[in-house]
């Protein structure tokens, strides 16, 4: 009886005489003291107490061949039993704390206690003297409490607004994080089906087959590994890795990460019971002991310990309201940020000093009035009304705008297949300057079908079937491919087009090694029967994939592949795959038409590359050589008596040493050569002339074979025929780069390669990562650093990943270890989503510069207009409750509006932003400084004569001053009119003269703007003294509404001056300037600017083939 016959024997057995067996009395507590052991000791235990760890999933009613039967009854007692692959987040912040934390900004508070104060005092009413001694009337008696109250107010809806938007950053965080969880897969045997099924979904029983790349999701024991080596830094602080199987050390923790090797493993604890969900919660407790803020807060604990990190910096950049490190625009938000706090804290001193002075000098020289215990509400007023002006200066509405925008643009990347997973990312990416993106599956479909095969010197290929291929040779290059792949991929074969609409097969797991399964099947043989002959159990040695070495192989025993020949002698068989003129080269001998190996000299091996891979992979195909090699066991004593008829044979002892590989995998018997094509993606092509049209450069960095790599290139327009780009392989770059001297980087020699290198083929992962930080610490193109994005899919593609500005992970190809360095996940694959992604990030960068050059513009007005109050009138028309309507509430509206457009093409008509270069252009401050001069002009015209032009009451006189007045409700209402109407010009950052262009489809900016103008229009009519307002007549209306619609014909004014100017400069009436062809329609931005994209430089021309030896 076999072990899968004893599990189900041992189940059906419980079930009969109706005993609840515990699964084979197992409990959590047997399970956990396993968790405990490491090494010899966890080996010795599951010995003398379970037999082995076949043993132990077979007393937990489970296959270590078929897996969990997946019955819903089974599994949910196993979750009720052992648990959950889930560990319950903690609790999201409540409002009030949110409230809380909103409320203690130090500006905030003065405010508050500032109101407070006028508020006591407007209860006190002492009566108020004359010169001459008479009792005053005060018309505004039983009203001053108004302006505190209305200030409290104001305050509270700063707090509410900010709580509400902070709440729900986190929230959205939250369910961001969630989706990450939902699309982290593992592949799981169930029923012996290889499942994809998600971490949450795992169970104590379950088989999970790992591989190199993979994150851990649950503790388990090895059941069977082929040289596996694991990463446990993040949980015990180990940094070398670990080498882990089933007769040595064979517990895998969750949260660890598989970097070589693969094999198969019984999950023993999940959740909570598990180390990394222990460690989770001990955190927790510890934080919420000490009183310290949370961390962790959105991780659920499924066995993703190293993502913890991750997210603690993603959780502590949305609560305090900041990016990360890499994020350019906080930088340069907080630059500005920074200059507007210093303008705006010295003009509200200066506020203050004046007032007080003009004050006293009116009340105590002029008037001669003693001093009035009624006058401390007056110095309370001039000290709401000084940090009204700094609150006003400060851009409060900018977070909530760049939140909005970033929260907006991430919504729509997910449609867009861009899993966004740090937010910084997103405006990152529209300042990109360089993408370094791979080739498989990015720029290609990655759905892989071998065309060609050249094998006994002969070539095949599809067209005709294989028409003619040597039998002879079959059975061997069967057993090569199905067994020297890993058994997770695999191909599900369609052979019933008309009724499933797919015309292709299902390819599962590694596309090169499903390409070779095809190749299997085509030739007539069932791999997956060949896999059941060798299972993974008999394996001797497995040597992983090595992106440096590129090839792996695998050592069998002799009789389980031959084991129907005469030849019976003892021994192993390896077979090896890789890159073809890489391993070509490693080779001594070839199979030829007889099936016998004969020997292949240099010269041979030099015509194969030229005449057959070369010639291949110029097309685009990727070749991959097939090998094997034979060694047979012998004793010392009977090794003179080893048969010598057979050079292509080693003799190996029973110490041999197995783990040299470079020794082991050479003097190979060369089998065949295939050509595999991977068709280029139809939208790569155009997707690629829209980042060369938006000024970004796309570099090919992939491990193909120079030959395929310039094909690739070409056909997707990387590569220009009209002027040649440097096409370098990874050898020859690592030789350029580095010192002589010290054999280090060196960026001066880096400098003089990466300007005009396009394609690099053959390249490691750590050639990717000093190319992808030599870009980006360069100064080549006279700036300080570009800004770089990358891809990857690979393990060894983490240090690139991390290092990039924006890093791209592969969420079908790419492993759980490249998906948590990333930055943004590609769900499809595709060079295209990468796109997407730019437009994205530049219309969130616009998004946010648009607001700011509204925000801006609203400030100067309104603190130039309280500050010249300040000194002419000694008081200021706008009232604090009023400024902070102007500035909070329809700003706050405004950033809704203008950060939820949707992005246009222009955005890739211009070229990206420098990582140094400031976010307000000097465009933008024109427009600032030009429409804050009209708004001004017009505000300060009606402030000193709007009273006689209206005939109205005048709101400068002294004795009207706390009674809302038309005069000052006018210039109150201009503003705000002048403000809204600005709202349009802002939507156009360029100069465009049609700012109207694409508003139907901005409902939300148009539902939004026309809410602001009947607010205000409630606001001023029916406002009184919460607002400080007194209703306008209709010809005051009328007279606000032409000043707003001035606005607009002042922004058009402004843009044909400057179209006027650049053309007189065109047409060399002034110094000449170089300006790019992207600027057409934006002539006026940066345009003093040389492109560094147009960098003259003596390119190496594609018809020259010897490559390396090109100068740059």
């Amino acid at each position: 009886m076999d072990v899968d016959e004893l599990a189900l024997t041992s189940r059906q057995d419980s079930l009969d005489v109706g005993v609840d067996t515990g699964f084979g009395g197992l409990t959590l507590g047997s399970l956990r003291e396993l968790q405990g052991l490491k090494g010899p000791e966890l080996c010795e235990r599951i010995r003398d107490s379970y037999g082995s760890v076949e043993r132990l999933c077979i007393q937990l009613a489970s296959s270590p061949q078929k897996g969990l039967s997946g019955d819903s009854e089974d599994l949910n007692d196993r979750r009720r039993e052992f648990g959950s692959n889930y560990v319950e987040p903690n609790k999201p912040k409540g409002v009030h704390r949110f409230l809380w934390e909103a409320f203690k900004d130090l500006t905030l508070i003065i405010l508050t206690v500032a109101a407070i104060v006028s508020l006591g005092l407007s209860f006190y009413h002492p009566p108020k003297t004359s010169a001459n001694g008479d009792v005053e009337s005060d018309p505004t008696k039983g009203l001053e409490w108004i302006e505190g109250a209305a200030i409290l107010s104001a305050v509270v809806v700063i707090v509410v607004v900010t709580a509400v938007n902070n709440w729900s950053k986190e929230k959205q965080f939250r369910g961001l994080k969630k989706t990450i969880d939902d699309n982290h897969t593992f592949s799981t045997l169930r029923s012996s089906e290889i499942l994809q099924l998600t971490t949450r979904d795992l169970v104590v029983g379950d088989v999970c087959l790992f591989k190199y790349g993979d994150t851990v999701p649950a503790d388990g024991l090895i059941i069977q590994s082929n040289d596996v080596r694991v990463d446990e830094s993040l949980l015990t602080g180990e940094t070398s890795l670990v080498k882990k199987s089933a007769v040595t050390d064979p517990l895998l923790l969750s949260g660890s990460h598989v970097m070589e090797g693969s094999g198969r493993m019984l999950v023993i604890a999940v959740g909570v019971n598990s180390l990394a969900g222990k460690v989770f919660e001990l955190t927790m407790t510890g934080a919420s002991m000490a009183g310290k803020p949370e961390r962790n807060k959105n991780d659920d604990g499924e066995g993703k310990g190293d993502k913890g990190n991750d997210d603690d910096d993603d959780d502590e950049e949305e609560e305090g309201g900041e990016f990360s490190v890499k994020s350019i625009l906080r930088s340069k938000l907080d630059k500005i940020a920074m200059q507007i706090g210093y303008a705006g804290l010295a003009v509200a001193l200066a506020a203050f000093v004046v007032l007080v002075i003009r004050f006293c000098v009116e009340m105590f020289v002029v008037r001669k009035l003693p001093w009035d215990s009624s006058y401390i509400q007056d110095f309370v007023s001039f000290i709401i009304i000084s940090i009204t002006i700094l609150v006003i200066a400060i851009p409060e509405g900018l977070p909530l705008a760049v939140m909005l925008s970033l929260a907006y643009s991430v919504k729509k990347m997910m449609a867009d297949n861009n899993l966004v997973r740090h937010l910084d990312a997103c405006e990152t990416m529209g300042s990109a300057t360089t993408i370094c993106s791979d080739k498989t599956g990015t720029l290609t479909m990655n759905r892989m079908t071998v065309v060609r095969c050249f094998i006994a010197g002969n070539s095949y290929q599809t067209d005709d079937k294989f028409r003619g291929f040597p039998k002879s040779q079959l059975e061997l290059l069967s057993f090569a491919i199905s067994v020297n792949t890993n058994y997770t991929s695999r191909v599900i074969f369609n052979s019933d087009v008309a009724s499933t609409g797919v015309s292709y097969n299902r390819q599962i797991g590694n596309k090169t090694e499903c390409a070779l399964l095809g190749f299997v099947r085509d030739l007539g043989v069932d791999y997956a029967a060949v896999r059941q002959k060798v299972p993974e159990e008999s394996f001797h040695k497995v040597y992983t994939f090595s992106s440096v070495q590129k090839r792996m192989s695998t050592v069998v025993p002799r009789r389980a592949v031959l084991a129907s020949d005469d030849d019976t002698r003892p021994g192993y068989l390896l077979f090896t795959k890789g890159a073809a003129e890489i391993l070509v080269k490693r080779c001594r001998w070839i199979v030829g038409d007889d099936g016998r190996a004969v020997p292949f000299p240099v010269s041979d091996q030099s015509r194969i590359v030229d005449d057959v891979i070369a010639p291949w992979s110029s097309t685009g195909l990727r070749t991959i050589c097939i090998a094997y090699r034979q060694f047979f066991s012998t004793s010392p004593e009977d090794e003179s008596s080893a048969p010598e008829d057979d050079d292509a044979c080693c003799h190996v002892s029973d110490d041999f040493d197995w783990d040299d590989e470079e020794s082991v995998v050479s003097g190979l018997t060369f089998l065949c050569v295939v050509g595999i094509e991977d068709p280029l993606r139809p939208e790569v092509p155009q997707a690629i002339r829209r980042c060369q049209e938006a000024g970004i450069t796309v570099r090919m960095v992939t491990g193909d074979n120079v030959n395929t790599a310039r094909s690739i290139a070409v056909k997707c327009g990387i590569l220009d025929q009209r002027h040649g780009f440097l096409v370098m392989e990874g050898p020859e770059f690592n030789k350029r780069i580095r010192s002589k001297a010290n054999g280090r980087v060196d960026q001066e020699l880096l400098d003089q390669v990466w300007p005009q290198l396009r394609v690099l083929a053959r390249s490691s992962p750590e050639d990717k990562f000093n190319l992808v930080k030599g870009i980006m610490d360069s100064s080549a193109l006279g700036q300080a650093g570009e800004v770089v994005a990358v891809t990857g899919d690979g393990t060894n593609d983490g240090p690139a990943l991390k290092q990039a500005d924006v890093g791209f992970a592969m969420g079908v190809a790419g492993t759980d270890f490249a998906k948590e360095a990333s930055d943004i996940i590609l769900m499809d694959d595709n060079f295209s989503s990468i796109v997407k992604a730019v437009v994205w990030g530049r219309n969130v960068y616009d998004s946010i510069a648009k607001f700011l050059q509204f925000q801006l513009t609203v400030n100067v007005v309104a603190v130039s207009l309280a500050f010249l109050g300040a000194c002419a009138i000694a008081d200021t028309p706008l009232k604090a409750v009023q400024m902070m309507w102007v500035n909070l509430l329809q700003d706050a509206l405004a950033s809704l509006s203008l950060a939820t457009e949707l992005p246009t093409e222009e955005v890739l008509r211009r070229k990206p932003y420098s990582r140094h270069q400031s976010i307000v252009s000097s465009t933008m401050l024109s427009n600032i400084l030009l429409h804050s001069t009209y708004q001004l002009a017009v505000l300060l015209y009606f402030l000193f004569a709007g009273d006689r032009f209206f005939d109205i009451d005048s709101g400068r006189d002294f004795d009207m001053r706390g009674i809302p007045t038309q005069h000052f409700t006018f210039i109150f209402n201009v503003l705000a009119v002048m403000t809204l109407f600005n709202e349009f010009n802002c939507r156009k950052l360029n100069g465009a003269l049609n700012v109207f262009s694409g508003i139907r489809t901005s409902r939300i900016f148009l539902a939004i703007w026309i809410s602001s103008f009947f607010l205000q229009i409630i606001i001023v009519q029916f406002g009184g003294y919460a607002f400080f307002t007194k209703a306008l007549s209709l010809e005051q209306w009328l007279w606000c509404l032409l000043f707003g619609v001035g606005e607009l014909v002042f922004a058009q004014l402004l843009v044909l001056t400057r179209l006027v100017f650049a053309y007189w400069r065109r047409q060399g009436c002034f110094k000449e300037v170089s300006i790019p062809h992207s600027h057409d329609n934006a002539v006026f931005q940066d345009s003093s600017i040389e492109d560094e994209h147009h960098t003259r430089i003596s390119y190496v021309n594609l018809s020259d083939q010897n490559v390396n030896s090109t100068d740059a």
